[in-house]
Parts: C-alpha cells; structure tokens; sequence
C-alpha cells in the first residue's frame, strides 16, 4: 500500500526536483499526485511499496537536514555581506505598497473588534 513520504504544498520548485532525484537515484518507486485543477487536492509524493518507505523516510530525513544546513549558511553569508533583505529594505523598494499593506491589515483587526464587541453588546 502507498504512503506519503512529502507534501507538495508551499514547496520551492528547486526542493521537490531535488527529492525526486534523490528517490529515483536510489531506485524508489514513486509517484506523484497533484493539487487538481482547482487547487484544493493534496499535492505529494508518495511511496509505492511500504517497505521502501523506511528507506524514502530516513534519505529524506537526511536530505533535510542538508538542506536546512545550506539555508542557514546561505543566509548567514549573506547577512555578513550585508545583502539580506530586511522589512526596511521592503520599506525602501515600495514604501507605497507596504503602507497599503498595514493599512489593510489594521482594518481588518478593526474590523474584527467592532464585529466582537456589537456581538458582547448584544
């Protein structure tokens, strides 16, 4: 029977090529669902024999913490280069749209805290 080894969602391209790699280099049989033409299905690879899964698991596992490994020296590198973008630089490049931005946000707290307090008021 099938299992889910690694949901598709919110993940960079770059990532789910890596680990489709890393399954098929290792001789995994795979295969892929997708999130439909609406959106609303789970996108993710999954294993199709369980008794890959163990193995798909831990490569995955390793694969990770590698990547997560490489992250953090990417932006340290980048933060003693001084070319990591802060909120100030987001500030900076389009100080219309991020004014437009917390404007929308404060609204809709506000919004929300007159709808709470005519329902305690009534």
């Amino acid at each position: 029977m099938s299992k889910i080894l690694f949901k598709l969602r919110n993940v960079p391209d770059d990532e789910a090529e890596e680990v489709r790699a890393l399954l098929t280099d290792h001789h995994i049989d795979y295969y892929e669902t997708s999130a439909g033409n609406w959106g609303i299905s789970m996108p993710a690879i999954w294993v199709r024999d369980e008794r890959q899964f163990q193995q798909a698991k831990q490569l995955l596992d390793t694969y990770q913490e590698a990547r997560s490994l490489r992250a953090r020296a990417e932006y340290a590198r980048l933060k003693r280069e001084g070319k990591n973008k802060t909120m100030l630089d987001n500030f900076k490049a389009r100080p219309v749209l991020f004014i437009a931005y917390i404007l929308i946000v404060l609204a809709l707290f506000y919004l929300h805290f007159k709808l709470i307090m005519a329902l305690v008021e009534s």
